[in-house]
């Protein structure tokens, strides 16, 4: 079960995986991180908005939708997730302890990162 913290739902590893494994599960799940850091390991198929970006694409995302940011401690998924909740976006998880808790299957290389908002890019297959 989640943990609020500062206001903020955040979810622990086994949560994130359980969301991932479950198709039926449309919550939208972003690596906030840096490019070279998603490149080097990243959750499979889950897309990269980098922080600095993602606040260009704020007014094309859905705000009915459930949120989980992605960073490699947590710290800076926490940050977008108080700045979607600022926006009016209720829904919203911090990964808690980031990529470095992340205790499943990881893959490397450009997978899916995010230039131009592309909405069915953000989607799990």
């Amino acid at each position: 079960m989640s943990t609020i913290i500062d206001g903020i739902s955040h979810i622990d590893s086994n949560e994130l995986h359980e969301i991932i494994q479950d198709p039926a599960n449309r919550t939208l799940i972003i690596d906030v991180r840096e490019p070279h850091e998603y490149i080097g390991a990243h959750i499979p198929g889950i897309p990269l908005i980098p922080m600095g970006e993602i606040a260009s694409y704020i007014h094309d995302l859905d705000k009915e939708r459930e949120y989980v940011f992605v960073c490699r401690s947590g710290y800076r998924s926490l940050q977008v997730a108080n700045y979607f909740k600022h926006f009016g976006f209720e829904q919203v998880h911090n990964y808690e302890g980031g990529m470095l808790n992340w205790e499943h299957e990881v893959t490397s290389g450009p997978e899916n990162i995010i230039t131009t908002f592309e909405p069915q890019k953000l989607e799990r297959e």
